[in-house]
Order: C-alpha cells, then structure tokens, then sequence
C-alpha cells in the first residue's frame, strides 16, 4: 500500500520526504535523511500510538496502525524558526467505525516539525476523525498577514475541506478559519476551540444515510497549489465548485494491497447546467472573502498557479491554454495553446538578467481520469513550454 509520489524537501541539513498510501491502510508517516550519506536519521508516524502525546485519541487495539495520515504533498521551511510545516491526509478507512468517533490524531492535520529531531512542535487539526476524506494535505503558504492592525508570520491553506485557515507559524495560534467556498458538513469553526462545528449531515454519515456534501470529496480545493502575493496580501487560487452524494459501506477486515475505504459517492442528479464548476479566485487570507473570482463552466483549473511581481498570475487548462491574467481584475490577458492539458505548476526564473515562464504540458493525473470523456478530443503526450517577453 506504500508509494511515494511527493518531492523531498531540504531543511537545515536534513532531506525530509513523506509518503503515500492512506486509501491502502498504511500508517504515515514523515522521514528525515542525511543527504550526503542517505542515513536515516528520524521517522515521525503521523498516527499516534499508545503512550505517544495524542495516543488517546484513537480507540484500544491496532485501528492508528492502518489509520491513513500519509504525507504525499511537500510541505514548507521556514528557516528563521527552522520548523516545517507538513500536512497530513485522510484517516485509514473513510468509514470511521474502526477509529470510533475519536480524533484520530495526526490524521487531517497541519503539522509544525523540528528538521533536525522529527519533533512535534505544534499541530492543528483541521478536520478531526476525517470521515470524509478532506485531509489537510495541502500546500502550506508562508507570508505576513495584518490582524488586528499588527503583522503576523502567518501560514496559510485552502483546505479541501473548504475552510482557509490561517496560523500563527511560530506557535500554531488559529488566527482566522473561515468557508472560501460552499460548506454544509461544518457550520463554522470555533475560534475558542479550532474546531469545527459539523451540521447534522455528520450524524446522518455515521449513521449509513446519504448525503450530499459541500464540498465534494474532490475538495473546495484540489492539488493544484495556490499563490500568494505578499504586495497585494492575496492569495490567488484554482478552486472547485462541486457537491458529492457520499454514504458509508459495511468495514471489512483490513488486507494488505487492497483499498481500505469503505464507502460509495456519486454526483448528485440534475446539477443546473450554467453552475461553475469551479473559479479563479483573488481571495482575502482572513475573510476568505473573494477580492474577484472568475467563473469555469466547463472544467475547474487541475494547474497550479504563480503570482508574478509584474502582477500577473499564470496558470493553465485541461484544453491546453497556458493563461496570463490579471492578479488585479481576474481578466486574462493573454493564452497560448500547449498541445495538451496542462495540469501542473508553472515556474518562473532568470538568466542573465531576461526573466522566463516555464511549464509542463501533458494530460494527465485525477483531473483527466474524472473527466476523460469530455477530453477526447485533447490530444496526449509531454512537452516543456517556456516563454518570455520580447526585448
């Protein structure tokens, strides 16, 4: 059930990689490593055992074992307070029998790490007991935001879960968690607690009823990272405007190699056909609010997005336009077709002085599988795309 699909990342001296496999049943966890030598210096589980801080939160026996947690997005470095912020995904099964109605830590949360030891330093948990395959995955955005007038080292994510949290990076404080996007399993976070309050729809799951759920289990927002540009104070993001028809199936013992789920979702019948299906969102860290947001119809954006200091954001289409647009008004600007979907994140860099935009064409990855019928006519096949100004 193991795999890996994620970049390492390098801090103070230590190359740290995370791990995939929660739909498996696999127990997540994080690594470090000595680049140099490739010794194994630390492992930090991202579920708790007995006896470890947050071993309480998971029921007597082996469920934490098979609980899920895996750490397949990169997370980020913050080398003034030499943490890392690492988030973690689902709990292992969706269907929370097994894990009771427990927290299940570190399952759906956003964690703070030592580079040099594996330590725990702080954790929030976005979405406790994660019956609903929401995660806190996520990239983790670092930047300074105003509250209250004073500014704050910050870090931020749009949750799958449809809620922008944003956290006091050095000591973990909830500074704001409020909906970007429709949500219908929680009615709000509570800022005493930072926990989410969860609608009746929580009790309807867990009782083998269906609902329908905002937002779908793709999330609010899916892989594609935002950006944030520190002179507006914005984040600027691809998100998703979709519900999910989402009910539990009877738990099976766990078996190695085989998906370790236990539920069923379809999409919900007779969708308005003018609904987006997701936007392009300038959106206000501590509001969440939307500055602007332009509507898709026909597929959300699975492309990351790059903020540029010209006040340009890039990012691109299943259909294969790479897109330049306005980081003011949301407008684009400009578009070029790459020949294939384009379904990863931009870069920008320089040479010799002359600034350069690159990204990778190439249909692929979940936005394609979910909508390859609608894609045939786009073609397949790789290519490296990379554009400047003309002197």
């Amino acid at each position: 059930g193991y795999s890996m699909t994620v970049a390492p990342l390098v801090a103070n001296g230590v190359l740290i990689t995370g791990i995939s496999g929660a739909e498996f049943g696999i127990r997540g966890f994080i690594d470090g490593w000595d680049p140099e030598t490739g010794r194994h210096l630390w492992r930090r589980y991202t579920t708790a055992a007995p006896g470890d801080r947050g071993g309480d939160t998971w029921p007597p026996g082996d469920a934490y074992k098979n609980g899920g947690a895996s750490t397949w997005i990169t997370g980020s470095y913050d080398p003034d307070l030499d943490l890392v912020y690492w988030g973690t995904g689902n709990a292992g099964p969706w269907n929370p029998e097994p894990r009771g109605d427990l927290d299940n830590l570190y399952v759906a949360s956003i964690l703070a790490i030592r580079p040099k030891t594996g330590e725990i330093a702080w954790h929030y948990q976005a979405t406790p007991n994660d019956p609903y395959d929401y995660d806190a995955c996520w990239e983790l955005i670092l930047g300074d935001v105003k509250v209250d007038g004073q500014t704050r080292k910050a870090v931020m994510q749009l949750n799958r879960n449809g809620f922008l949290y944003v956290l006091d990076r050095a000591n973990g404080k909830l500074l704001s968690a409020k909906p970007f996007e429709k949500v219908t399993w929680a009615t709000h976070v509570d800022m005493t607690t930072g926990r989410p309050v969860e609608s009746e729809l929580g009790k309807k799951v867990r009782a083998g009823e269906w609902i329908e759920k905002w937002p779908g289990t793709r999330g609010a927002k899916n892989w594609p990272h935002a950006a944030f540009d520190p002179s507006t104070g914005l984040l600027y993001a691809n998100t998703m405007h979709a519900a999910r028809m989402y009910r539990f199936l009877a738990v099976e013992p766990f078996k190695a190699g085989q998906r370790y789920m236990f539920m069923e979702a379809k999409d919900p019948e007779n969708r308005p056909a003018d609904l987006p299906v997701g936007h392009v969102d300038a959106i206000d860290p501590m509001t969440a609010q939307p500055r602007w947001r332009a509507p898709l119809l026909d597929f959300p954006h699975w492309g990351a997005m790059l903020a540029t200091g010209g006040g340009l954001l890039f990012t691109g289409k299943l259909t294969g336009e790479f897109l330049a647009i306005d980081s003011a008004t949301g407008k684009t600007l400009w578009q070029f077709q790459t020949g294939s979907g384009v379904n990863a994140q931009p870069i920008t860099w320089t040479l010799n002085g002359k600034q350069y935009v690159t990204v990778l064409s190439g249909l692929g990855g979940l936005g394609e599988i979910v909508n390859r019928q609608k894609l045939g006519n786009v073609p397949q096949g790789g290519s490296v795309w990379t554009f400047a100004l003309v002197d």
